[in-house]
C-alpha cells in the first residue's frame, strides 16, 4: 500500500524555482493523505497568490506523485500563505500586516505614485490582501489616482483610523488630512509623527502586502518609516536618463545605510524621450533585481486621471500585463527574502 511517506519522498524532488529548495522542506505540501484505494489528497500552499510558477509547480507535483504509482488518483487544491518578513528586519509590528514595501525615488516626477497604484492593483487582482499608504505629505496624488479625492479624515492621537476601500485595496493618504488645494507646510518632526499615526493607528486588518508610496528624496519621512516599521524592503522607481539614475543611487545608498533590503528597481517612462535600459543597467550595477520597464504611453496617464488603475481600466493592454509581471516579481523577491533563513 502507498503511504504518505512514499508520496512525500517523491515530492522532495520538486524544487521551487525561486527558493531553490524542495516543496516538502518549504512546508508547501499540506494535509496530505492516501486512501487504501489509491486516492491522494493534498494542498499545495504557495508563498504568494502572485506566483508565476503556479501551473508548472502543480504539474510537477502531479508528475512526482504518479512516479510512485501511475494508477493513483490525485485531488490537489492550491492556495497561498504569504510569509512574513525575516525576523532580522522586524521592528515595531503592525497587527495583521505581513509585509511592508516602500516605493521610493531619488527625485520627483518619475511616476512613483503611478507605479505604486498599479503594483498594488496588480497584486490585489491575484487575490492578495493589499493596502496602500500614501505617505507623500507634500504632494499626495494617490487620492486622484484611486478615485478618492473627496475623502477626509481627522488625526486624533486617541482614535484609530479606518482605511477606505477602493478597487479591492485598503487605502489611507496624507491627502485625506490636508485641505483640498492647500499647500502642506509641516516641519519634519510633525510630518514624521503623522506618518507614525497613519502606519500604526490604522486598522489595516489582515494584509499580505502594504505598499507605501513615499515622498521623493531621502528625508525625515524615509528615516521614520525605515526606523519605525517592520519593512520588508524597498522598490526604487527611476526613469532611464542619467539625472534620474544619479538620484536613484542616493536612494539605494539610504537603504544600505539603514540596513533595509532593496527588493528591486522599476524603470518608468521608458522610450524615445528619456531613452531606455538605464534602470536595468542600474539594477545590475547594484546587484538587485530588475522588476520591469514601463513604456511612456498616454494610456497610463489616462487611467490615472480617471482614478482607475490600468490593470482594471484595460486588463488586456500590454502595459497592464507588464504591471502584473512587475507585481509577480516583487512578490517573488519578498518570498525569497522571507525564506533566506530556512
Amino acid at each position: 500500500m502507498i503511504t504518505p511517506d512514499n508520496i512525500l519522498s517523491a515530492l522532495r524532488s520538486v524544487i521551487d524555482p525561486d527558493l531553490k529548495k524542495d516543496l516538502v522542506t518549504l512546508n508547501m505540501i499540506r494535509d496530505l493523505s492516501v486512501t487504501e484505494d489509491g486516492a491522494v489528497s493534498l494542498r499545495l500552499v504557495l508563498t504568494t497568490p502572485a506566483c508565476p510558477f503556479r501551473g508548472a509547480l502543480e504539474d510537477a507535483v502531479r508528475a512526482a506523485i504518479l512516479s510512485v504509482d501511475n494508477t493513483l488518483s490525485i485531488h490537489m487544491t492550491t492556495d497561498a500563505n504569504v510569509p512574513e518578513l525575516p525576523a532580522i528586519f522586524r521592528r515595531t509590528a503592525i497587527p495583521g500586516v505581513r509585509n511592508i514595501v516602500a516605493v521610493v525615488s531619488g527625485k520627483g516626477g518619475v511616476g512613483k505614485s503611478t507605479v505604486s497604484v498599479n503594483i498594488a492593483s496588480a497584486l490585489a487582482q491575484t487575490g492578495a490582501r493589499v493596502g496602500l499608504l500614501d505617505a507623500d505629505i507634500y504632494g499626495p496624488s494617490i487620492p486622484l489616482l484611486m478615485s478618492a479625492n473627496d475623502v477626509k479624515i481627522e488625526l486624533d492621537p486617541e482614535a484609530d483610523i479606518t482605511p477606505i476601500r477602493r478597487h479591492d485595496i485598503q487605502l489611507v493618504s496624507f491627502g485625506f488630512i490636508a485641505k483640498k488645494d492647500d499647500a502642506v507646510i509641516w516641519r519634519g518632526p510633525l510630518a514624521s509623527k503623522a506618518l507614525r499615526q497613519l502606519l500604526q493607528q490604522t486598522r489595516w486588518g489582515e494584509l499580505d502586502y502594504l505598499i507605501v508610496d513615499m515622498p521623493p528624496g531621502t528625508g525625515d519621512l524615509h528615516l521614520t518609516l525605515l526606523q519605525a516599521a517592520p519593512l520588508s524592503g524597498g522598490v526604487i522607481v527611476t526613469t532611464p536618463q542619467g539625472v534620474a539614475l544619479a538620484d536613484a543611487t542616493r536612494a539605494m545608498a539610504m537603504f544600505k545605510k539603514l540596513g533595509a533590503p532593496v527588493l528591486g528597481v522599476v524603470e518608468n517612462m521608458s522610450g524615445a524621450i528619456f531613452g531606455q535600459g538605464g534602470g536595468e543597467s542600474f539594477s545590475q550595477t547594484h546587484g538587485t533585481a530588475f522588476l520591469g520597464s514601463i513604456p511612456l504611453d498616454a494610456i497610463v496617464r489616462q487611467s490615472g486621471d480617471n482614478g482607475m488603475p490600468l490593470p482594471l481600466h484595460a486588463p488586456d493592454h500590454a502595459i497592464s500585463k507588464t504591471f502584473s509581471t512587475i507585481a509577480q516579481r516583487l512578490a517573488q523577491e519578498i518570498s525569497k527574502a522571507a525564506f533566506t533563513s530556512i
